[in-house]
């Protein structure tokens, strides 16, 4: 027997909005420990500091425009105006996904600076290019003059190059950009050659000659399949835009790393701190520390967006009863309470937004 509807109104509906706060507390609880194992990890070791992308500043625009609208929603239904109710009630929904859209815009914007979800690699990517980096094993000259790279920074002769020439660079490196699973699988077939007069490679500063379409370490022996693959890897992250950083950019005004709460300098391919270069230990445990800092902004993130598609569900229902006149000015419990969650989501997107602006 459902006891329920023997309550009076007043009771039913304190309990249902003891059942969203109990809600609500649960994800505070939630978030609350993945922002508190962001800040302890932050502190450990090194970690990489960029700005946030635009898609996540104007998605944030857009959630305050959903909650502004949905109070008006509100305030029209207790006055009894139901073409207010619909108009905000459409805007509302509108804004919340636009909300999710400009997310997901601001993921695509990380990845074209080079920050990937670490669900991609099933690994989280390291702050540091290790596999395959430009300098330690592969060199190039442009018209027999070395082009070295110091952070992502490439020159020539003691200067920048130019966009123009690194677009240029990148293109002739392109014909060498193959996936490794591609590598792997032209194990009996030579990588092929492109003969220029401008770039010569070199690997361990010993220049590869070309004849026949084929790389040669020397005049009589033909590239080993390990340098073809060193060479694939070298030539992929030139073409995406890496030097010896993961992240695209220019160090210092892109992006910093940060070691216990201090910003480091980078130069000459090493880190320092205070006008001091950091020991080859800490070097080398840079080299290998993963990029926490971007695994922890995707999770944290995208766990706030599960939150909200899932309250657009419920936020369709409600636009389909806004419409439907199933709310007036006598029943209208079901709005409100949804608008109580809706609200909580926009101020907890709010502050993750201020935390990773004032902390990341």
């Amino acid at each position: 027997m459902d006891y329920s509807k023997e309550l009076s109104p007043e009771i039913r509906e304190k309990m249902k909005k003891n059942l969203v706060y109990v809600g609500i507390f649960a994800v505070v609880m939630f978030f609350a420990g993945l922002t508190s194992a962001y800040y302890v990890n932050m502190g450990g070791g090194f970690w990489l500091s960029y700005p946030l992308p635009n898609g996540f500043y104007l998605s944030t625009l857009f959630i305050g425009l959903s909650s502004l609208f949905y109070i008006m929603a509100v305030r029209s239904v207790k006055q009894a105006k139901k073409a207010g109710l619909k108009i905000n009630m459409i805007l509302t929904l509108l804004s919340g996904l636009l909300f999710v859209s400009f997310q997901f815009i601001g993921y695509q914007q990380l990845i074209q600076r080079g920050i990937y979800n670490p669900s991609i690699f099933w690994k989280y990517p390291e702050i540091l290019v290790n596999d395959g980096r430009y300098g330690d094993t592969i060199t190039a000259t442009i018209h027999n003059t070395p082009i070295r790279v110091d952070g992502n920074q490439f020159s020539i002769a003691n200067r920048p190059m130019t966009d123009e020439e690194f677009k240029d660079f990148q293109s002739y490196l392109k014909n060498y950009a193959l996936p490794e699973q591609v590598i792997f699988s032209r194990q009996n077939a030579p990588l092929k050659a492109v003969a220029s007069k401008k770039y010569k490679l070199y690997i361990n500063n010993e220049e590869l000659l070309v004849k026949e379409n084929k790389f040669y370490s020397n005049d009589s022996t033909i590239m080993s399949h390990t340098d073809e693959i060193r060479l694939c890897k070298v030539a992929m992250n030139v073409v995406l835009g890496r030097g010896q950083f993961m992240i695209k950019g220019q160090y210092g005004k892109d992006f910093n790393v940060i070691l216990k709460g201090k910003t480091l300098d980078y130069k000459n391919g090493n880190f320092w701190i205070n006008g001091r270069i950091l020991s080859e230990s800490a070097q080398l445990n840079a080299r290998e520390t993963s990029d926490n800092a971007s695994a922890f902004l995707y999770i944290i993130t995208f766990a706030h967006l599960l939150h909200v598609i899932c309250a657009l569900i419920y936020l369709f229902v409600m636009v389909k009863n806004s419409l439907t006149g199933v709310y007036n000015e006598h029943n209208h419990l079901s709005l409100r309470l949804g608008a109580l969650f809706w609200h909580f989501l926009g101020i907890l997107w709010v502050y993750l937004f201020l935390f990773f602006n004032f902390i990341h």
